[in-house]
C-alpha cells in the first residue's frame, strides 16, 4: 500500500524548517532519527526476513520467506542450504517491501542486520548484503543482537510495554528470564542448564513421529489429548532459583512412549502431558521472577511464545498477580525483519551506528551487549 505523502517529503519539510531558523538539521540527530527509514535484515537461521520501519510512522512494510519446506526432509536446518537460500531471497524480498511502502532504495536512511547469535554462514549473508548496500547508498549500518530484537518485538504492537520489565525468552535455542532495565541494560536471572524449551518440543515431537517443525506439530497434536491420562513432572520447580531444565522431561516422555502402542490417541495424550508440564514450569518460574524483582510488566518473546496454552496460562497468572503481560503478534514470534528494523531504529536514535564490517557472532551473551555497544 502506497502512502499518500512520501516519507521523504516529511523529512525534507522538517530539515528545511530547521534550516530556516538557523539550525543544521543533520546535527539534530534525535529529530533525524525520528523520521529515518530503517531497513531491517534477518538471516540468523532459516527465515529470510526484511522490513522497513520509521519511528514517525511505525512499521511500513515487512516480508518473510520461510525455508521450512527446504529443510523438512532433513528433520532440521542444514546450515549451508540456509545460507545459499538467503542469498537467493534477499533482493526479491527487499523489492517487495519497497513496493509495499511506496519507497525506493534511495529513501532508506539506515540499515540494521542481525549480527548474532546464529548460524555463522547465514549471518554472514545478511552482514555482507547490509554492508554492501550501505556502502552503495552511503547510509549507516548497524549490527543487531538477535535476542534483543526478539525482546523488543512486542513494541511493534499497538499496546507497547515500557521499561523496566521482566522478559521470558523462549525459543529453539534459548530459555531465559531476563530483567530488562532499559534498552541495552539486561540482567540474566535464569537460563536452561541443558535443552532449550523449543529444542525439547522438537525432540519430543520427533519421538512421537510428528512432522517438522516439531513444536507447532506437538501443540496441535496436544489439542486432542486427554489431560487426565498422564502427569509429567515439572522440572526444577521444587527447588529455589530461576534456572530451567528440559532434558529430563524429554527422557520422561521417551520412557512413557516406550510402554505404548503409540496410537494417534497415545500421541495426543503424551503431547498434552508434555506441553502441560512445560507450560506449568514456565509459568511458575515467571511468577517467581516477578515476585523476586517486584516488576509489574512481563514480556514474552521468541518462537515458543506463539504457543496458545502458554499464552493463556501466563495471562491468567499475570491477572492474578496484577501484572501486565505483552506478547508479539503470532507472525513476529518467530524470526522476522520487523524486529530487527525496530531495534535498529532505536539504536540509531541513540546515535550508535558504527562501521560494523563483516563481524558476526555465532555466540553472543545478551548481558554482554551493553558493554559491546559502549565501545
Amino acid at each position: 500500500m502506497r502512502h499518500s505523502t512520501p516519507i521523504i517529503a516529511h523529512k525534507q519539510t522538517l530539515f528545511v524548517l530547521f534550516a530556516e531558523i538557523g539550525y543544521d538539521p543533520y546535527k539534530l540527530w534525535a529529530i533525524r532519527a525520528y523520521v529515518m527509514v530503517v531497513l531491517g535484515i534477518e538471516t540468523s537461521c532459516d527465515d529470510t526476513g526484511v522490513a522497513l520501519y520509521c519511528h514517525e510512522r511505525g512499521l511500513l512494510a515487512d516480508a518473510l520467506y520461510s525455508q521450512l519446506s527446504l529443510h523438512a526432509k532433513y528433520g532440521g536446518v542444514v546450515p549451508e542450504l540456509a545460507s545459499r537460500d538467503h542469498i537467493r531471497r534477499l533482493i526479491p524480498l527487499i523489492n517487495e517491501i519497497t513496493d509495499q511502502a511506496g519507497l525506493t532504495l534511495s529513501d532508506i536512511d539506515a540499515i540494521a542486520y542481525t549480527k548474532g547469535p546464529g548460524l555463522v554462514g547465514a549471518l554472514l549473508v545478511g552482514a555482507s548484503f547490509a554492508n554492501g548496500l550501505g556502502l552503495a547508498l552511503s547510509v549507516p549500518v548497524i549490527g543487531i543482537h538477535h535476542l534483543e530484537a526478539h525482546l523488543l518485538a512486542p513494541m511493534l504492537e499497538e499496546t507497547k510495554p515500557s521499561f523496566p520489565f521482566l522478559a521470558l525468552l523462549v525459543s529453539g535455542g534459548h530459555t531465559q528470564l531476563i530483567q530488562v532495565s532499559s534498552m541495552g541494560q539486561y540482567t540474566l536471572l535464569g537460563d536452561t542448564v541443558d535443552d532449550a524449551v523449543g529444542e525439547a518440543f522438537d525432540k519430543t515431537a520427533k519421538l512421537l513421529g510428528l512432522s517438522y517443525p516439531g513444536g507447532p506439530a506437538l501443540a496441535k497434536c496436544a489439542l486432542k489429548g486427554n489431560k487426565a491420562r498422564f502427569t509429567f513432572p515439572c522440572p526444577m520447580t521444587n527447588r529455589p532459583g530461576l534456572d530451567f531444565s528440559f532434558s529430563g522431561l524429554k527422557t520422561y516422555a521417551l520412557n512413557t512412549i516406550q510402554g505404548l502402542a503409540l496410537t494417534a490417541q497415545d500421541k495426543a495424550d503424551v503431547a498434552c502431558a508434555f506441553e502441560e508440564a512445560v507450560v506449568k514450569t514456565l509459568t511458575l518460574k515467571c511468577k517467581r521472577a516477578l515476585m523476586q524483582t517486584k516488576l509489574s510488566r512481563l514480556v514474552v518473546a521468541g518462537g515458543v511464545s506463539a504457543n496458545i496454552r502458554l499464552r493463556e496460562n501466563l495471562k491468567r497468572m499475570a491477572k492474578a498477580c496484577s501484572v501486565e503481560v505483552y506478547f508479539p503478534r503470532q507472525a513476529f514470534c518467530t524470526d522476522n525483519g520487523a524486529m530487527v528494523a525496530l531495534a535498529g531504529a532505536i539504536r540509531m536514535a541513540k546515535n550508535e551506528a558504527t562501521c560494523e564490517g563483516l563481524e558476526v557472532r555465532a555466540r553472543w551473551p545478551l548481558d554482554a551487549l551493553a558493554d559491546n555497544h559502549n565501545h
